[in-house]
């Protein structure tokens, strides 16, 4: 079984930056593809970002390509989520997901999930 933590969400203005932390537990962290969504009031879960288990491929949907950034550091067992330029639709709950091995963009791809951290950015 895999445990994730968020941790890092708050509320920002437009133009602004968060950092948005994943630790891991339970599994060894470096056999994990990480992945981040998030979900808005209303709609559905959406991909943001997404990790190998080896951090060699990472992978944006398109909405944040070129604002966000994912990274993971094997000696915490913890994947980040950089956020900048930040814009109100970016407001949402956002989750961390684990599986075995390679990253998917497809959330039906995840074993594992977080409680999620809420990211609210004011205009």
């Amino acid at each position: 079984q895999v445990q994730l933590v968020e941790s890092g969400g708050g509320l920002v203005q437009a133009g602004g930056s968060l950092r948005l932390s994943c630790l891991a537990s339970g599994r060894a962290f470096s056999t994990l593809g990480m992945g981040w969504f998030r979900q808005a009031p209303g709609k559905e879960r959406e991909f943001v970002a997404c990790i190998s288990y080896s951090g060699t491929i990472t992978y944006a949907g398109d909405p944040v390509k070129g604002r966000f950034t994912i990274s993971r550091d094997k000696a915490k067992n913890t994947v980040y989520l950089q956020m900048n330029s930040l814009d109100p639709e970016d407001t949402a709950v956002y989750y961390c997901a684990g599986r075995a091995w390679g990253a998917s963009a497809r959330d039906r791809d995840y074993d594992y999930w977080g409680q999620g951290t809420q990211v609210t950015v004011s205009s």
